[in-house]
């Protein structure tokens, strides 16, 4: 399992707003490696993110998850492939609001084919290894915005996803919780063979990766 990125290019915004987030970026992930995304702030690691897990189409490039071109699958084949496919953590959780914690893993893996009851032995596991073993009946509103984005990660994890894509994972956790956290993300990597990207910030994080892939070398040239 690899995934490529070649010659991606997106602008983002209209007219005078009009603005070049990634330019020609053309990068190589392997299984099993976690990779940290750095850079300052604007500098396209969302954005690199939202290309690879087919949530954004690119002006140019291709996006080969294996043989896969994301970027030029259709709109329902793209949302097929995040289904089944890529595990993503957005740094806002992105949970539903009117699901407990425990049906909020549930409902991914009915959305991705499999029998909910299947699952429901791993999801309670997963909830544990993030420490909310717990919290299994609370609903979003019921939770701290760290433990809904831990929620969102062991969402992700259910199933074992090909790609599994992470935005901030420690930003809104104390450091305990956070260690804890990409400890957790890196033993999935390794043991269950996926492929990793995690834009970060936090240098414990880019510590514990494999490898690291700093934007601002990869950042649009300057105009003007």
């Amino acid at each position: 399992m690899t995934l490529h990125l070649k010659d991606i290019t997106v602008t983002l915004g209209r007219g005078a707003s009009r603005t070049t987030a990634l330019e020609g970026l053309t990068a190589s992930f392997r299984q099993g490696d976690l990779t940290a995304l750095v850079g300052p702030s604007g500098s396209g690691k969302s954005t690199l993110l939202a290309v690879a897990g087919a949530l954004l189409r690119p002006d140019r490039g291709q996006a080969l998850l294996n043989d896969t071109d994301l970027a030029a699958l259709t709109d329902r084949e793209r949302a097929h492939a995040r289904r089944t496919r890529i595990g993503y953590v957005f740094q806002s959780g992105n949970l539903l609001t009117g699901l407990t914690t425990e049906e909020q893993l549930l409902a991914a893996a009915s959305l991705a084919g499999h029998r909910p009851r299947t699952l429901r032995g791993q999801a309670r596991e997963l909830l544990a290894e993030v420490g909310l073993d717990h919290r299994l009946r609370h609903r979003p509103d019921q939770l701290s915005g760290g433990e809904r984005q831990r929620v969102a990660l062991a969402r992700a994890l259910l199933g074992r996803p090909e790609l599994l894509l992470v935005d901030e994972p420690t930003a809104a956790v104390d450091r305990t919780r956070a260690d804890d956290l990409i400890r957790l993300i890196a033993r999935t990597t390794h043991e269950h063979g996926c492929v990793t990207l995690v834009a970060t910030h936090d240098p414990v994080v880019v510590e514990a990766a494999d490898t690291t892939l700093d934007m601002l070398d990869h950042a649009p040239a300057a105009t003007g």
